[in-house]
């Protein structure tokens, strides 16, 4: 039997497709081994998001030649979509292929065994206007699958190289989604997390159908779903639409993780975001009405070139104002090709250590308060696995739809169900919490109540 290893370097949308490629692998009869082994083939899937995300994809690629000179070494992903010729000149590496045409590596890999000439299989991503199906029927992780709905982006953010690897944005068939839905519940899981390049914009590519729409068409049609999760939408994307359909829906959970980038309008502009502090403050008040208790979690860009002290501080005060309930802060790193490492007055290191420093500080003032509200009530968790920092304690992990993680005693049976945990201590970043019961399943619960009724009558 053939062996195949991969390594998975960047975003979820990158695991995704590596399970996605794995299936493809499967399909023809390969057995996947443990990237440190030797294998016959190592896929690496690799990221392009910053200079480092290159660095660390070569550095994957080499360790994977070294491993086993003999082996077929295919690079996939996006620093393969942009720089598909800087890869063929790593010694060892025979086939390249982008963030497309996913499904003919396997014919890629036998062609090169035949003929034992480098492949290089990267076309060009902008001319390419068609959502590439790939269906991850389950995961190797057991508790949360992520569904893929759209691929690419139009935005064109000042700091992103993103549009030149992922192409411009192409939404999944909405049938697609619905039955891959279907699938994932099937397999097991209760939560389904909606994921993309640009998730939220889900839809803007076609005809009278939006993400609204796809919300309601999957609260309606998949049988036994129990939470939807969006993995990010930006603020130009809640509609009143999506506000109404998170509103009424019994499934899409009380977090949503909506970028900031900056809290400075001027900041802003710069980086070409699509939104005015204004207009995201509004946002996320008409969010916060309809949804009481709704975890809003963000990504800060901190030291974006010409950031003055002044700026920095209209960013730290309207996350503070607004309550956000926890950040992700990167440092500004210039990332070539891109319009933002081209301009003047870079940040010093220093000042954007400090600054970064600064709102992580916040973030966890933030995180706790937010988790303090919820003290004494009782949560929803899908338990993952065993309480890392102590895995003998038999504690386990898992996370409230709200995006709370919670530590509580419970056993090998509960991991991935629902179960109802009441929270004795709150904290970041993690909660303590007291085992209640296991929840009924809907499906299970309206078979119940119909057959009552059937019998009464």
């Amino acid at each position: 039997m053939p062996t195949v290893a991969f390594h998975t370097l960047g975003c979820k949308v990158n695991h995704y497709e590596t399970e996605a490629i794995w299936q493809l692998f499967k399909q023809e009869g390969y057995e996947r081994v443990d990237f440190e082994s030797t294998s016959d083939v190592y896929v690496i899937n690799t990221c392009t998001v910053t200079n480092t995300g290159d660095k660390k994809s070569r550095q994957v690629i080499r360790r994977a030649v070294r491993k086993n000179p003999d082996a077929v070494i295919c690079v996939t992903g996006c620093y393969a979509q942009t720089s598909p010729a800087e890869i063929l000149a790593i010694p060892g590496v025979d086939v390249v292929v982008g963030t497309q045409d996913r499904v003919k590596m396997l014919q890629y890999i036998e062609q090169y065994k035949k003929e034992r000439e480098p492949i290089n299989g990267v076309a060009n991503i902008m001319k390419n206007r068609v959502y590439e199906e790939l269906d991850v029927p389950s995961f190797t992780d057991r508790t949360r699958a992520s569904l893929k709905i759209q691929e690419g982006c139009n935005n064109f953010c000042t700091f992103c190289i993103i549009p030149w690897a992922r192409g411009l944005m192409r939404s999944r068939d909405p049938k697609e989604v619905i039955k891959q839905a279907q699938q994932l519940v099937d397999a097991g899981y209760k939560e389904i997390v909606l994921t993309g390049i640009h998730t939220g914009g889900y839809g803007e590519d076609m005809k009278d159908y939006n993400l609204a729409m796809l919300l309601r068409d999957m609260e309606a049609g998949v049988k036994g779903l129990e939470r939807i999760r969006i993995s990010s939408i930006e603020a130009s994307q809640i509609t009143d639409e999506v506000i109404e359909v998170i509103k009424n829906s019994q499934l899409v959970v009380r977090h949503l993780h909506i970028p900031i980038q900056s809290g400075s309008n001027t900041v802003l502009k710069r980086m070409r975001r699509k939104y005015s502090m204004e207009f995201f403050a509004e946002r996320l008040e008409r969010l916060k009405e309809v949804l009481p208790g709704l975890a809003v979690t963000s990504d800060v860009i901190v030291g974006f070139p010409g950031e003055t002290e002044e700026e920095f501080m209209e960013t730290y005060n309207f996350i503070k104002k607004h309550k956000f309930s926890e950040l992700h802060v990167f440092p500004y790193s210039k990332r070539t090709g891109t319009p933002a490492a081209r301009m003047e007055d870079q940040v010093d290191e220093e000042i954007k250590s400090e600054r970064v420093h600064r709102l992580i500080t916040l973030s966890d003032q933030l995180a706790k308060e937010y988790a303090s509200q919820f003290e004494g009530e009782v949560l929803e968790v899908i338990p993952e696995e065993k309480y890392k920092e102590d895995p003998n304690s038999g504690l386990y992990e898992g996370y409230t739809d709200n995006y709370m993680k919670v530590v509580f005693p419970a056993n090998e049976d509960m991991i991935g169900k629902i179960v109802k945990v009441k929270i004795t201590k709150a904290g970041y970043p993690y909660n303590e919490g007291q085992f209640v019961k296991i929840k009924e399943d809907r499906a299970y619960l309206k078979d119940e109540i119909l057959s009552h009724k059937e019998a009464a009558m």
